[in-house]
């Protein structure tokens, strides 16, 4: 199979073999300098979208160091303006005038007549011009103060706190230019979201067509959107995002003009039709639906452009997922993940075991990281050769490796939660995560049980003198990393009084995992437990890797979300939860949420279903006298439900991503029985539909009356 020289890379981390001669492009030089440019673009953005978030508590701590350094900093750091009273003032002159005033003035109705009263206005006037001079004197004294050092300070922190302010004003054109930049970056490298890579004549063929229609679609919706907008004669608040968002869909518009006159010529094998529709990527299957719903038949040109760009409002949400994602394929790049294995290997645990405390181990960094997607594609290889370095059957570490993201989503600090407490005035966050870390234990729980009446083999564990002393050498070894982390925690919180939480997870966290990769590849002298080739040896080459790596998945990610801001606007303006109020019960109206959930999950990414929740049925729930609490635990049991399950399953794509579409097709023929045949599947399903079950019933039996 000859590949060029942008599809080897996509193809040999899926386990596929290369054979024959690259391609080389005729210009080598551009070609870089074109693969580059792009991500060079997210880099800087990601870069300054950082500083921005932190540019608040760095002006505030610039501001208290310039306070510490002059006295009267407070005073000194805005220009100082002389007084515009007199201090030489004439108070016997002043005092003449004012009683000339005084008896000249008539009052038709003699109501306010009041006889001059000489000692009061003297007392007044001697007053105000002691004050006047005081208030030069002060004047005087202050812009003595006013040094060269002084001005330079001055200067440099109040240009760190416009740029702050001004980059917390343009999250939304960030976004936009993030989107679009990124989702050109994963077109190139024909990365983009699908059930099945690309592998035939065929596949490509299909594809790319369909990806140019659906980006023209697009294209054109965005043009009209564009003249509906600049010809209505009303003010347009920000028409930078509009040029931004013509400028990018037509950009991606013509990626894909380009590639369908330069498809792979090389390719071997002609496909099937099945196998090339499921290459088509899912952001193309949704544009394509609903081009045909809402440009075809209602004839609303511009209404696809509409629903697409209400992605832009939540553009604070949707950039933290950008840096998530980049913190996803930064922490790729470390040991961490083996080394926190290499902990419990020495305990010899069965696979059930070792799959169920992969499960509680991932929730960690994917509460961290916002969303199971993110630590599916960052950390999901790990784990899934992990559990296969022990025996596990490929069915159970493929379970268990699409479920790593799906327990954390309600610990703190998801970004999910963070999200539902944002749109929805009846939850805080404290609350969602209090009941969730008890949602994430019954979780835990139940897959243990299933683990254990699902397993082929007896339950058995190293010896405890033999498997001590070598699992506290790996832990040892582990320590070195809890040490950078907590060193950098802590540096934030004396430096700049920022502390991890919920809301500067996105920040600080790719600042940790750098340091970690620093530590890694100057400090540490522990070797590698097991070599990756995606893993690079110099700081600089890692950190390449990681933007190389973040900004293919972030444009993947990011522009498959978009889309599905379609389909969540589409739906908001077309169909009503206001069937709810039908049902006399409100057991019976959570039956139906339930059933909605899951279907609103099998279909839709998290962000997106959470808008569409929160917009269209949680109102409606929350009058039928549905808890909140228990509303929004439930409504995230059955997301993660619906991510599992078929027809779209989008955790199990994203699995079949990172473990290779070989392995993905081994596992499918091993298995003696229906269940173990489909294991990956059902362990998931069963896992998640009784945790459901639990969660949305149970709680009838205590705060409902």
């Amino acid at each position: 199979m000859v590949l060029t020289l942008l599809d080897e890379p996509y193809f040999l981390a899926r386990g596929y073999e290369v054979n024959s001669v690259i391609t080389e492009p005729k210009n080598p030089m551009a070609a870089k300098m074109a693969d580059r440019l792009p991500i060079l673009v997210i880099l800087a953005l990601l870069i300054f979208i950082i500083f921005a978030r932190t540019g608040e508590n760095l002006h505030a701590q610039v501001t208290k160091l310039g306070n510490i350094v002059w006295d009267d900093y407070f005073a000194l750091r805005s220009e100082i303006k002389p007084p515009t009273c007199n201090p030489e003032m004439d108070i016997n002159s002043r005092l003449l005038q004012l009683e000339a005033n005084a008896q000249n003035a008539t009052d038709e109705f003699d109501l306010f007549a009041n006889e001059f009263n000489r000692d009061a206005a003297l007392i007044s006037l001697t007053t105000q011009k002691q004050m006047c001079v005081n208030e030069h004197a002060i004047a005087l004294d202050l812009l003595g103060k006013v040094t060269p050092a002084v001005k330079v300070f001055r200067a440099m922190e109040t240009q760190l706190s416009q740029a702050s302010l001004f980059a917390t004003a343009q999250q939304q054109i960030f976004l936009v230019i993030l989107l679009f930049a990124s989702a050109g970056v994963a077109s190139q490298k024909r990365h983009h979201i699908a059930f099945r890579p690309m592998i035939s004549s065929l596949d490509y063929r299909l594809s790319t067509t369909l990806q140019l229609v659906a980006n023209n679609c697009l294209a054109l919706s965005a043009w009209y959107y564009h003249e509906v907008t600049f010809g209505s004669g009303i003010n347009v608040s920000n028409p930078e995002i509009i040029y931004a968002f013509v400028l990018g869909s037509f950009f991606l518009a013509s990626i894909s003009w380009y590639q369908i006159f330069n498809l792979p010529k090389d390719t071997t094998g002609s496909g099937t039709l099945l196998h090339a529709m499921l290459s088509l990527p899912l952001y193309s299957f949704v544009m394509l639906i609903f081009a045909a719903i809402i440009l075809v038949k209602q004839g609303h040109m511009a209404g696809m452009a509409i629903y697409f760009s209400s992605f832009f409002e939540n553009a604070g949400t949707y950039l933290d997922i950008a840096l998530y994602l980049w913190c996803g394929m930064l922490l790729k790049q470390t040991q961490l993940g083996e080394r926190v294995f290499a902990v419990f290997t020495p305990w010899k645990l069965p696979p059930e075991i070792l799959a169920c405390l992969a499960i509680v181990v991932m929730a960690v960094p994917t509460a961290f990281t916002g969303a199971s997607s993110i630590i599916i594609l960052a950390m999901g290889a790990v784990v899934y050769r992990e559990l296969r370095k022990v025996g596990t059957r490929r069915q159970l570490a493929l379970a268990a490796t699409a479920m790593s993201g799906s327990t954390g989503i309600v610990l703190r600090p998801c970004l999910v939660v963070v999200l539902i407490s944002i749109l929805n005035k009846e939850v805080v966050t404290d609350d969602l995560f209090y009941w969730g870390i008890r949602v994430f234990m019954l979780s835990s729980v139940v897959f243990f049980f299933y683990a254990l009446i699902t397993k082929k083999e007896p339950l058995r564990v190293a010896p405890f003198n033999e498997a001590l002393k070598p699992s506290f050498y790996n832990l040892k070894n582990l320590l070195p990393y809890v040490a950078v982390f907590a060193a950098g925690a802590i540096l934030y919180a004396v430096a700049l009084d920022a502390y991890l939480d919920q809301f500067s997870a996105p920040i600080i966290l790719p600042i940790l995992i750098v340091l970690v990769i620093i530590y890694e590849r100057s400090l540490s002298k522990a070797k590698p437990i097991y070599d990756d080739p995606e893993r690079m040896a110099t700081v600089y080459k890692a950190l390449t890797k990681s933007m190389s790596d973040a900004a293919i998945h972030i444009g993947a990610l990011l522009f498959l979300m978009a889309t599905f801001s379609i389909m969540m606007g589409f739906a908001g303006a077309s169909t009503s939860a206001t069937f709810l109020e039908n049902f006399d019960t409100t057991m019976g109206v959570m039956g139906v949420l339930v059933i909605m959930f899951v279907l609103i999950g099998m279909f839709t990414e998290s962000m997106a279903a959470v808008a569409m929740v929160s917009l269209m049925i949680a109102p409606v729930a929350y009058a039928q006298g549905v808890n909140p609490i228990h509303f929004w635990m439930t409504c995230l049991v059955a997301l993660e439900l619906g991510y599992l399950s078929p027809p779209v399953a989008l955790s199990h794509i994203f699995t079949r991503q990172v473990v290779g579409e070989e392995e993905a097709i081994l596992a499918s023929q091993e298995g003696d029985t229906f269940y173990y045949r489909n294991e990956k599947f059902l362990l998931p399903l069963l896992v998640m539909g009784t945790t459901l079950l639990i969660v949305a019933f149970v709680p009838f039996l205590f705060i409902y009356n």
